[in-house]
């Protein structure tokens, strides 16, 4: 069993049985616990009740649709969300975290994508709730990434970032002062050649920029180069 995966739960907010009977199936088989729920309504509630690990939220959903669910849950809880949804038009809007979800899957997806999605969320929250003696640093007290466990420490506090803020910001800290076209960004956020627009980019960094200025005294590392792109700036 995965030290991540054990006693995790994760809520599955899905009113397709056959879709959510295959989700849990395979969340079960890499040792995650599952509970279910179909009507949206009755999300809110059950989270405040009872917070599980993980939501893996769709988007369409009877009672309450995905986008108000997850506004709500956010005037109060940060647990991970991973919105699910056919709908390619609101891509941009679940990207630029205005919704405040973590990740997104697009249907149709492969089961096994999702559970990585899903296992790679949960590791970055338990990096979160570790003291920060436990993470490599590079003794600099600077900006420090794990590409491998998607883990962001900056002077040996995490960073709470979402799964394509992380991308992002590696494609800049492993090329410092070098200008990243939008296209070229795009290219290293997703490689599954989804439709997505450069404005999910101009969004990933502005969120990245007050992240990194709310911990680092204003300084915000990644500077824009108009007309071109950006670059990470690390003095």
């Amino acid at each position: 069993m995965s030290p991540t995966a054990a006693n995790k739960t994760v809520l599955i907010v899905e009113d397709e049985t056959p879709l959510a009977d295959v989700l849990e199936e395979y969340l079960r088989a890499s040792a995650l616990e599952v509970e279910r729920i179909e009507d949206g309504a009755a999300v809110v509630p059950r989270v405040r009740a009872a917070p599980p690990d993980l939501i893996l939220l769709d988007l369409m959903l009877p009672g309450l649709d995905g986008l108000a669910i997850c506004r709500e849950l956010r005037t109060f809880s940060s647990v991970p969300i991973i919105m699910v949804t056919a709908r390619v038009e609101e891509i941009d809007r679940l990207l630029g975290l205005e919704l405040g979800a973590d990740d997104y899957i697009c249907k149709p997806f492969a089961p096994r994508e999702v559970v990585a999605r899903v296992k790679a969320q949960l590791r970055r929250v338990e990096m979160l709730t570790r003291p920060a003696g436990e993470v490599d640093t590079d003794g600099s007290g600077g900006l420090v990434l794990d590409e491998d466990r998607y883990e962001a420490r900056l002077e040996g506090r995490a960073l709470r970032l979402t799964v394509g803020e992380f991308r992002l910001l590696a494609a800049l800290h492993r090329h410092p002062g070098r200008i990243m076209s939008r296209a070229r960004l795009l290219e290293e956020l997703y490689d599954d050649h989804r439709v997505v627009t450069d404005r999910s980019v101009d969004t990933h960094v502005k969120n990245l920029r007050r992240k990194l200025a709310s911990e680092f005294d204003g300084r915000q590392f990644i500077e824009s180069v108009y007309g071109v792109g950006y670059r990470y700036e690390p003095d």
